[in-house]
């Protein structure tokens, strides 16, 4: 599976605004914003860098004034590590993944237990809302504005999906995103509910959703990333299951 995955970290990357292909390497830029998280590179599965090849990409970050970051699946590229690691590269996180298949997706049915009820955004007040809701939710590591309200509209409208829960005060409780299908998966992400509405089943309510209209839309999977075994847990009951590690590794400036 990790050839899959990493198949598709190319592809999504290719549909940033800014494209730069080079040594193996593909780099995806938005101008909009200088998050590392959204500005990072990923290599092509199978690739062996050379030092030129590194030097490169890191030229392409250092222009643009953004720290050189890549994410990767590493047994889809075994030759990457210890080249960017010659080049100071260092260790962010290892985190695993899951993935879920038709086969093995639990859909939360609402039989009167209270499950929440999921809605697609409809306007820019939802967006906005969604975007504040999850940078609460992610403990401010990104600031709500209109340029990430901007990028869940242009995931929704270019094949992907948004899903939120309604806050009573017409808000957003929580919600989730998904990468439109590539290489036949997706990526889901940025799962975040709201502290105030926490253990309500929001996170599985939105999760399920997402990966049920990935699979409508020809999807032979959908896979995520977890941040801790309580999400892990609510995620295996929907019905994904581990199947490899992805490396995140990036260079300070004092390393250049």
């Amino acid at each position: 599976m990790d050839i899959n995955v990493q198949s598709f970290a190319v592809a999504n990357l290719r549909r940033r605004p800014v494209v730069v292909e080079t040594g193996g390497f593909v780099a995806g830029f938005d101008p909009g914003t200088t998050s590392p998280y959204v500005n990072y590179a990923t290599p092509l599965p199978g690739a062996e860098p050379t030092r030129q090849d590194v030097a490169a990409l890191i030229r392409a970050f250092r222009t643009r004034r953004l720290k050189p970051r890549l994410e990767f699946a590493p047994d889809a590229a075994p030759a990457v590590e210890p080249a960017l690691r010659t080049a100071g590269f260092a260790t962010e996180a290892v985190h695993e993944y899951l993935v879920c298949t038709p086969e093995t997706l639990t859909v939360p049915r609402n039989d009167g237990a209270g499950i929440p009820l999921v809605e697609s955004p409809c306007s820019d007040e939802d967006y906005a809302a969604i975007d504040a809701a999850l940078s609460e939710a992610f403990s401010g590591e990104f600031d709500p504005s209109p340029e990430g309200a901007a990028r869940l509209r242009r995931t929704q409208e270019n094949g992907g999906a948004v899903r939120f829960v309604r806050a009573p005060d017409g808000g957003c409780a929580g919600g989730a995103t998904c990468s439109a299908p590539a290489v036949g998966t997706a990526e889901l992400a940025g799962v975040g509910t709201r502290p105030a509405f926490r253990g309500r089943g929001i996170a599985a309510a939105v999760t399920a959703a997402l990966t049920e209209a990935m699979f409508v839309r020809g999807a032979r999977s959908v896979w995520l990333e977890y941040s801790g075994e309580g999400s892990r847990r609510v995620y295996e009951r929907i019905g994904y299951r581990p199947r490899g590690t992805r490396r995140y590794m990036s260079l300070e400036a004092a390393a250049v």
